[in-house]
Formats: structure tokens, C-alpha cells, sequence
């Protein structure tokens, strides 16, 4: 479970995914995205970023309303994240149902995932996370974070005691976001795999072929394991798949927050909900976290140059964002002064909507910066000054994360 910023690069399955939208053109004007690739429309040649609303409803969802955002902010006590009142977390199914429960005591679990693909996180990785750690502090409720070695394995190109071996250092870097271990669960699908399986064959008996080829563009070249996979992160939104943590029961509702790439999985497991007698999981939506070189391009782990790794140092992160942010800014200084900077494309002040607390310093910079009053080697500085903090601070945390407690958020156990 991942988000775009690590869309898998394999050419077989870019070709299957192509499917889905109707079109085996990579040129088609036509948006596509799926859990594996992301293509914003092509017009008159150039790669356009993502409709974010054209998705939305799309894919069935409904806007985070300011009003459902109140709701949240009256019944838990806190404030709205920056992520939700940013719109970053744009788009729901069944938010408000989350609401009523948490309104009458009722219990609801949280589920994230990673695909543990390389031995460090990126920023776009990191920003799941960050929400979910809001959510469950917000709301008290266990968590479950999957780490799918099995869909790397048989999605990439990476031996499995490798991706493994990833998926536990990535476990750490998740760790040190800083989740309750009390009321949190991470688990390795190979090696958990045993305690869940009756409940991913149930969600295998009740999705044929062409159902999981309609949704995943699946073909007859696709691998078994491939087309097996989806019902594997699917079972884990419903609550019979942890009988540790619920004794069994079928009837915890899960919220899951997730890039908009991830919805087929979820489309899917709300329409086998009633045949195996569990609720509709609800879910939350987020935008994709943009890469250096700006929204019509992919962050990739692979691709150093992309992104900001949470190993970066001090250095490299001011390197990478002065060398490679793709700027809004004017192609001159006279016309950067005449006509401003366009923040809808601006990497430096895009990366800042999403990294920085403080709501009336971005309004600040972004009236500069719009105005051409703020030129771009300063909001540049702004942005990574504040990289910085994010990720010096963070490295701290990760420094304290040691096996002990690495194996205590994955061992089988009661939690609060």
C-alpha cells in the first residue's frame, strides 16, 4: 500500500494498467491512475498534472467539507491537521460514519500500508504517516500498518529475503514518526500472512477475474501472484484479519487514509462487505506529494534526484531543492517583479503547503511570492530551511529506534 511517489516502474504491468482507462496509447490525452501508474492528460503534446476533481468523482468519493472538518475539530478537541484544512486530504467515503462512532464510544481501527522498495523513506512516504499519527492521537483507536513484502516481491524486481530486509528498516523509519506502541500493530505480510489467510481467501472466493482485470488491468501475461495479490491488502481493512486485536469480531469499522492511486482496492473491498458480513470501510484521500522537478513527474526511489530521503543530509537537501525544485517563478527577474510567481506549480512553496505548521506565515509567502515581492532563491531558502528541521528533527527519532522495539510493534499481542 503506497502512494504514486513510488508507482512501480515494470513495463509489463504499465502496459496492463493501461487498460483501464480504455486506451493502450501512452500518448492519450486521457488521465490514468492506478495503484501502479500515474499519467496526468496529455493536451497538445505536454503532460498535465493530476484533475484532482475529475478523480474525485470519478472514483466515487465526496469532498472533506468544511463542515465534516468542524465536526471532527468539536467531537475530538483538536484542530484540523494542515493536511485536512489545506486540502491535501481532500476527498472521503463514509467519514461522517467515522464521526458518529467515535461520537457514541463506538470502536473503529485505522490501516496504512507501505511497499518496502529501498532501504529508506522519502518525504511522499512520510506524509501517510503524518496523518495517520493525527488521526490516532485524535481519536484513540489502534492502528494497523501493513508492510506488503509479498506485493514488491512479485511486483518488482527485488528478491524477497531483500525486500524483507527493507520492509524492517522502513518499519523503524515508520516507528519514529511517533505512534502510540500501545494501540499500534505493524506486520510483514509474508510473516503474518498465516493469521489473516482465512480471511484473504474469503475475499478471494468473492472477486473473479475479470473483476480484479477490469479494476487492476490484469491480462493473461500476469503472473498468479500478481493477480492473487490485491485480495491480500483488501483483507486487511476488515477486522477479522486481527483476531488478536478484536477477539474475532467481524464488525469493527476501519477507516483508511490513502493516496487517491490506492481507491480500486478499496472500491473493491466496499463491495464485498455485506457478503462477508463486515462493514464498508470508510476512507480519506489525499493528493499525491508532488517531485522535485514539479507535479508532471514521479518521485521514485529509485531516482535520487526526485525527491528528499529521510537519510538526506543537511547539505543535500539544500542542494537538491536549489538544484532540481521546479520553480513557479518568472524566466526573469523583470517579469518575476511584473507578474509574480505561480504557486500552483511552485515545488519550493508546494512542499511548504505540506510541511509548514504555521497558517499565516504560508499566507505570507504566498502573497510575497505571487506578488514577485519574494523572488525565488528566497522562497527556495524558506522551503529548505524548513526541510531541515523536518528531517534533522526526524532523524533524531530514528536514531532511537532499536530492534526491541521494533519487534515489539510486530509482535502478536493484545493492545490497549
Amino acid at each position: 500500500m503506497d502512494q504514486v511517489t513510488e508507482a512501480l516502474d515494470n513495463a509489463n504491468l504499465q502496459q496492463e494498467t493501461h487498460t483501464m482507462n480504455g486506451t493502450n496509447n501512452a500518448n492519450s490525452s486521457e488521465q490514468n491512475v492506478t495503484p501502479w501508474d500515474v499519467q496526468g492528460e496529455v493536451v497538445d503534446g505536454k503532460r498535465l498534472g493530476i484533475d484532482y476533481e475529475k478523480l474525485m468523482h470519478q472514483f466515487g468519493c465526496q469532498p472533506l467539507s468544511k463542515q465534516l472538518i468542524d465536526r471532527f475539530e468539536r467531537l475530538t478537541g483538536k484542530p484540523a491537521h494542515p493536511l485536512m484544512r489545506r486540502g491535501m486530504f481532500y476527498c472521503h467515503r463514509d467519514f461522517e460514519k467515522i464521526l458518529d462512532l467515535f461520537e457514541q464510544g463506538k470502536p473503529f481501527f485505522l490501516y496504512t500500508g507501505r511497499g518496502p522498495s529501498s532501504d529508506s523513506m522519502h518525504l511522499g512516504h512520510l506524509v501517510p504517516f503524518i496523518f495517520c499519527k493525527f488521526l490516532q492521537d485524535a481519536f484513540k483507536c489502534h492502528l494497523v500498518i501493513m508492510m506488503s513484502d509479498d506485493e514488491k516481491f512479485l511486483f518488482k524486481d527485488i528478491e524477497l529475503k531483500q525486500v524483507q530486509t527493507y520492509a524492517k528498516e522502513n518499519a523503524k523509519d515508520i516507528i519514529a514518526v511517533g505512534f502510540d506502541p500501545e494501540r499500534t500493530f505493524i506486520f510483514m505480510n509474508t510473516e503474518y500472512m498465516g493469521r489473516m489467510y482465512e480471511t484473504v481467501v474469503q475475499v478471494q472466493r468473492l472477486i473473479n477475474f475479470n473483476q480484479a482485470s477490469s479494476v487492476f488491468g490484469f491480462t493473461e501475461a500476469s503472473s498468479i501472484g500478481k493477480v492473487a495479490y490485491p485480495a491480500t491488502q483488501i483483507a486487511t481493512a476488515f477486522s477479522q484479519a486481527f483476531p488478536h486485536l478484536f477477539k474475532g469480531s467481524k464488525t469493527v469499522p476501519c477507516l483508511i487514509p490513502y493516496a487517491i492511486d490506492q481507491d480500486p482496492y478499496f472500491r473493491l473491498s466496499r463491495d464485498i462487505a455485506h457478503r462477508l458480513g463486515s462493514p464498508k470501510p470508510a476512507s480519506i484521500c489525499s493528493q499525491f506529494f508532488p517531485a522535485l522537478q514539479g507535479y508532471h513527474t514521479k518521485m521514485s526511489a529509485s531516482d535520487d534526484n526526485s525527491a528528499i530521503f529521510l537519510t538526506d543530509t543537511m547539505g543535500k537537501i539544500k542542494t537538491k531543492v536549489n538544484k532540481y525544485a521546479f520553480s513557479g517563478g518568472g524566466d526573469t527577474l523583470d517579469l518575476h517583479r511584473q507578474n509574480g510567481g505561480n504557486c500552483d506549480v511552485d515545488i519550493p512553496y508546494q512542499y511548504l503547503r505540506f510541511f509548514l505548521d504555521d497558517d499565516e506565515e504560508l499566507a505570507r509567502i504566498k502573497s510575497e511570492y505571487s506578488s514577485g515581492r519574494m523572488l525565488t532563491g528566497e522562497i527556495k531558502a524558506k522551503c529548505i530551511e524548513c526541510l531541515q528541521k523536518l528531517v534533522a528533527d526526524y532523524q533524531e527519532k530514528r536514531k532511537q529506534v532499536t530492534d526491541d522495539i521494533l519487534d515489539y510493534f510486530m509482535s502478536i499481542r493484545p493492545v490497549a
